[in-house]
């Protein structure tokens, strides 16, 4: 059984062979982003159709968690400094998803902690993109997800304003879409309109 069959077992209570039950969702997450091809070598195999790809503005983010390579189609929310439809999001199944949070750039608050990173975890989200700033980034970069943020910031965010789900957002010189592809390693976040796995 491979790491795909393993994860979606576990995801719908299968039951799994005795021989591979003991393994932890960890190890099953960490072998299939292992296989993940670089973006670099995406880029080159898609250099063909550049139209269809869009890469964020080089610099801007910094890398958390786990796995640093994710992939997955996106869902958007847009908020500013108040993050409870993140929460919201993050509670629901993610299939693999990417969450693209556009937070309007603020360095003000953090967006995302540890508490929201785990329940991507736990609902299997393939990664979060936040357009602002992170808190609890020790515990988060020993969580099994991909994370990119502008920063980090110790003070949480405000619940006052429940921002949108599902809407186009527009940062780092790109628009996000709900339902396109996301990209993302070590040496950047690359979009596309069409699967490039």
């Amino acid at each position: 059984m491979g790491p795909a069959a393993m994860m979606l077992a576990r995801r719908y209570l299968l039951p799994l062979p005795r021989s591979l039950a003991s393994i932890p969702n960890s190890a099953v997450q960490m072998s299939s982003s292992a296989s993940i091809q670089s973006l670099a070598d995406l880029c080159d195999d898609h250099a063909s159709s550049p139209q269809r790809l869009s890469v964020v503005e080089p610099g801007l983010f910094s890398i958390y968690g786990k796995l640093p390579r994710f992939h997955g189609q996106i869902e958007t929310v847009r908020c500013f400094e108040s993050n409870p439809m993140v929460r919201t999001v993050l509670s629901t199944p993610g299939q693999n998803r990417v969450l693209v949070v556009d937070g309007g750039g603020s360095k003000r608050v953090a967006i995302l902690g540890d508490q929201i990173a785990r329940l991507a975890v736990d609902n299997c989200w393939a990664g979060v993109i936040v357009n602002g700033c992170i808190r609890d980034s020790a515990i988060i970069n020993g969580l099994n997800i991909g994370v990119k943020a502008l920063g980090t910031h110790p003070v949480k965010s405000l619940k006052t304003y429940p921002g949108e789900r599902g809407v186009a957002v527009n940062f780092g010189g790109v628009e996000f879409v709900p339902g396109q592809w996301i990209y993302s390693d070590e040496d950047g976040i690359v979009v596309s309109k069409e699967p490039m796995h």
